[in-house]
């Protein structure tokens, strides 16, 4: 009587290796005529049909280059659907996540970048002229210099908010470093 082998298919970790199974599978090939790849990339085949074509990564490029999303609507539609895609797509790049991504070198938060803008500096500008160019602008609208002006104490609040966000800024910089 012959011996029973002893599986490899027991236990933790596994004997053998993944993917290595006996059975067969079932790969689909590329619709593509005349192209053996694997299709393993769908693509619509028609505008607004659930029907998919199954290519081949390189000929899933190759479809997709001349694909045209507006096939087939007129003028009209073609705008509809064009400030649709647009108008969806405006909240992503309003989101609270791109906060930090505007210009400078990424170490000014968005306030900073925008007390930098009021005060009409650069975003590489260091304390003291950040400090002076403050100054200069403060003085052309200070309440004292203009009593009664409305549009120079917003100016002036402006202003003030501005430097405050600044200085605090740099107040936390020099305590961390």
């Amino acid at each position: 009587m012959p011996k029973a082998r002893r599986s490899t298919d027991w236990g933790f970790p596994r004997w053998r290796g993944y993917g290595s199974s006996r059975e067969a599978t079932n790969v689909r090939i590329c619709d593509r005529h005349g192209c053996d790849e694997p299709g393993d990339c769908p693509a619509p085949k028609a505008p607004n049909s659930p029907e998919r074509w199954m290519f081949c990564q390189r000929h899933a490029a190759e479809y997709n280059q001349k694909w045209d999303y507006f096939e087939g609507l007129d003028k009209a539609e073609k705008e509809q659907r064009a400030k649709a895609e647009r108008s969806e797509n405006a909240g992503y790049a309003e989101a609270q996540h791109y906060g930090w991504g505007g210009s400078g070198d990424g170490s000014r938060s968005a306030d900073e970048m925008r007390a930098l803008h009021i005060l009409e500096l650069e975003a590489d500008a260091d304390f003291a002229t950040i400090k002076k160019a403050w100054r200069e602008k403060a003085k052309t609208v200070h309440p004292d210099v203009k009593p009664g002006d409305a549009e120079a104490a917003v100016e002036f609040q402006k202003l003030q908010v501005a430097y405050e966000v600044l200085k605090a800024a740099e107040e936390r910089r020099e305590w961390k470093g």
